[in-house]
């Protein structure tokens, strides 16, 4: 998607009622686990799936990131990215936004370009939460003693 898209779809009511939502949902452990729980529910939904394809392990990764920041057990991201990635998010679930949802075929473009847009512009902060989460779950056997 164009660059004239992206800006079209950013200037949107929409897009800027997602950013102004964005402020008050991150300061807020429980909004931003009600926004994890709408993005994991819209995610599910197999008819978005096909649209979504080219993002969906991003949108996922992004989520998990939202996540494990609300519940505090990861704070390795800059505000800014946050911020960014909770406002896609927020357009993402809104119901009506540039394109809505329910029109068939062209419904999901519009979420798609700008979670695609999102997921470039904070593409390290994404890297580097899955590597986090990576690394949480291997076992850690530093403290383990051999017994023979």
């Amino acid at each position: 998607m164009s660059w004239n898209k992206i800006e079209i779809i950013r200037n949107s009511r929409a897009y800027r009622k997602a950013r102004e939502l964005m402020t008050a949902t991150i300061e807020s452990p429980k909004q931003l686990l009600k926004l994890v729980s709408n993005a994991q529910s819209k995610v599910s939904q197999g008819k978005n799936s096909d649209r979504l394809s080219n993002v969906m392990e991003s949108t996922k990764a992004a989520i998990r990131l939202v996540k494990a920041y609300a519940v505090g057990e990861y704070r390795d991201v800059s505000f800014e990215s946050l911020a960014l990635i909770v406002s896609s998010i927020i357009y993402f679930v809104m119901p009506i936004d540039l394109i809505p949802d329910f029109i068939l075929a062209l419904g999901f473009t519009d979420d798609a370009a700008l979670l695609a847009w999102t997921f470039r512009a904070v593409a390290e902060d994404i890297e580097r939460f899955i590597q986090w989460e990576e690394q949480s779950e291997m076992p850690d056997t530093t403290d383990q003693q051999r017994v023979d």
